[in-house]
């Protein structure tokens, strides 16, 4: 696969930036290309599972306010329908017509709210996890947990908030409903630091926490689209809160929920020092978009 490319694309509020890695030449007549997208993960998440396919073009990017995408409009946070409309930018700007879409976590969330928006613009969507909690029936506990993980942030710091993020995201099963009051995990137990150093400029527990986990799909468009949507849950990842919204949104749209090999973050290679099964994950994912 050749050096990616990167290109510049300004939209409302952002100045966006893509990668555009264009295979070894080998592509099929007619395969689309495979957009990855992540949120609040930028385009650096992608590298290892960019490179099981170098049979297509890729495109990855990273979302306003992250990585090298820097918002001009000085609001510190994007809903999922904005981050859909930059998407919608990125297709556009390629030319090529429908693109594949793999869309991991809040990625997978935006990914859904394009499609119901702009479904035309998408061969297929692969949603790995993601974290919708208005779908579940514990729905209010769940957005109570997260509501709490921002405001410890905003109160404490990355640490603190970052150990409540980690807790609630393994966390198995349905929530109680005083999930959010129960004793805060410790940040050291998990190598994360204890002191504040005033930083307020975490994507995740700043700008995406709220916006992305309070979002409800619609089914209905979702339902209508042209797009052939696959909702999918890591293997290992069974009962947790992403991979139940991810299993109750399949059901909505009458589909079966596709599981993948390991876990929520089953395709990174090392990427943000986690490993998940890169080559199964993406010879599962290969195998979807070829019955498309």
């Amino acid at each position: 696969m050749t050096e990616p490319r990167t290109f510049t694309l300004e939209a409302d509020g952002a100045t966006l930036r893509y990668d555009i890695r264009a295979g070894d030449g080998t592509n099929r007549e007619g395969t689309p290309a495979l957009l990855m997208i992540g949120s609040p993960m930028d385009a650096t998440g992608f590298v290892t599972l960019a490179s099981y396919f170098t049979d297509r073009t890729v495109v990855t990017y990273d979302p306003r306010g992250v990585g090298r995408s820097e918002r001009t409009d000085g609001a510190d946070r994007a809903t999922p329908e904005e981050h859909a409309d930059d998407v919608r930018r990125v297709i556009e700007a390629l030319g090529t017509g429908p693109v594949d879409v793999f869309a991991s976590s809040g990625g997978a969330v935006n990914a859904l709210a394009l499609v119901a928006r702009h479904g035309h613009l998408v061969r297929t969507l692969v949603a790995h996890e993601p974290p919708a909690a208005p779908v579940l029936p514990d729905h209010e506990a769940v957005l109570a947990a997260c509501t709490d993980i921002h405001a410890t942030y905003l109160r404490q710091g990355l640490g603190p908030a970052m150990a409540k993020f980690i807790a609630v995201a393994g966390r198995k099963g349905v929530f109680p409903a005083d999930a959010a009051d129960e004793p805060a995990p410790d940040p050291a137990a998990f190598g994360l630091p204890t002191e504040d150093d005033g930083s307020r400029d975490d994507p995740l527990l700043g700008q995406n926490m709220l916006s992305c986990t309070g979002f409800r799909p619609d089914t209905g468009a979702l339902r209508a689209a042209p797009t052939r949507v696959v909702i999918a849950a890591g293997k290992e990842s069974a009962d947790e809160f992403p991979a139940r919204a991810a299993a109750e949104i399949a059901a909505a749209l009458g589909s079966d929920l596709a599981v993948f090999p390991s876990h929520h973050a089953g395709f990174l290679g090392g990427e943000f020092g986690q490993e998940g099964a890169p080559a199964e994950f993406a010879q599962t994912l290969r195998e979807i978009l070829a019955d498309s």
